[in-house]
């Protein structure tokens, strides 16, 4: 019985305060939804991070440290040009949030409780997870071309998403806007698998170690358990993804026409060595760990205003 004032776990046939049937069709939008509010923002409000990281990956002399960055961004162009490509981001990351979140919950329905319901649910999350990253990347991908072009070349390639759009299309077509796919692929997909087990699996043993079910913690202690989990899932997630995001900066602004992507990433690597592969490891530390943790927050305390279950701890 859960302790008065806590959040009732509504059963699989149950509904939320919005109607909601668990695992409906109305249940995987509402969370494909959560995921469009969770990460299109969050992902926007770390563009003046994100910006520095992308330079100083493709090229470590640019600035001498992050701050003097800034400060000499914020000299020349004021605020709009220490958020400088900050509306790819935005759209790309919605429609990535989307596939990201809802694929999730439909994947980890399909295989855990349709397909494989005895299987070990730690399989069950890094599948469903891998899943639905394949396709939420291939949302991302063109957004994600764009950014990169923009916040990486000086002077900018672009001055914004539809001034970026153009140019990519015009020199090389629809397919320039997918040249990053495969190592976006490599970044991505493994830190999916990441911020997804490692979130479930920590908010678990939260629970496990708390000693009392979930059901008996109100919606803010849910919710404040959702935003530690996806603190730790998020410094993982930087870590075993940074060499993969590091060679998409430097694919999306040196890979020359014509050229394949093992080719181009050989080359790469030729110059900057396995060293390079992890510049600007501690910014996206910073970046990715508060950028999960409030995603999780977020996106669970969207769950909680229509009557649903956070995630994990089941």
């Amino acid at each position: 019985m859960a302790t008065q004032g806590a959040t009732q776990m509504p059963g699989r046939s149950e509904k939320g305060k919005a109607g909601i049937v668990l695992y409906s069709p109305t249940y995987f939008a509402a969370c494909t939804l959560g995921g469009v509010i969770a990460c299109g923002p969050t992902h926007t409000s770390v563009t003046p991070l994100d910006l520095v990281k992308c330079r100083r990956q493709v090229d470590p002399k640019v600035y001498s440290s992050n701050i003097s960055a800034w400060r000499s961004i914020y000299a020349k162009e004021g605020i709009r040009g220490v958020f400088f490509g900050w509306s790819p981001t935005f759209v790309g990351y919605c429609f990535q949030g989307a596939g990201k979140y809802g694929f999730y919950e439909i994947f980890k329905n399909l295989y855990g409780e349709k397909m494989f319901p005895n299987a070990n649910k730690t399989i069950v999350y890094l599948g469903a997870s891998a899943s639905a990253e394949f396709l939420a990347d291939i949302a991302l991908c063109p957004f994600e071309a764009i950014k990169v072009r923009m916040q990486t070349t000086l002077p900018p390639f672009a001055h914004n998403l539809r001034d970026g759009w153009s140019k990519v299309v015009a020199k090389e077509g629809y397919a320039g806007l997918y040249k990053g796919l495969q190592p976006l692929w490599g970044r991505q997909i493994p830190y999916t698998m990441v911020k997804f087990a490692t979130f479930e699996t920590t908010v678990n043993y939260i629970y496990a170690t708390l000693g009392k079910p979930k059901e008996t913690y109100n919606a803010l202690q849910q919710t404040g358990v959702s935003f530690l989990g996806g603190y730790i899932a998020g410094v993982g997630c930087a870590v075993i993804s940074h060499p993969a995001d590091v060679m998409v900066s430097k694919l999306n602004a040196d890979r020359q026409p014509g050229e394949s992507g093992g080719k181009a990433m050989a080359r790469i690597y030729g110059n900057i060595g396995f060293k390079g592969l992890w510049n600007g490891l501690p910014v996206r530390i910073f970046m990715i760990g508060t950028l999960t943790a409030f995603q999780w927050l977020i996106y669970d305390s969207f769950k909680v205003s229509l009557g649903l279950p956070t995630t994990g701890g089941h």
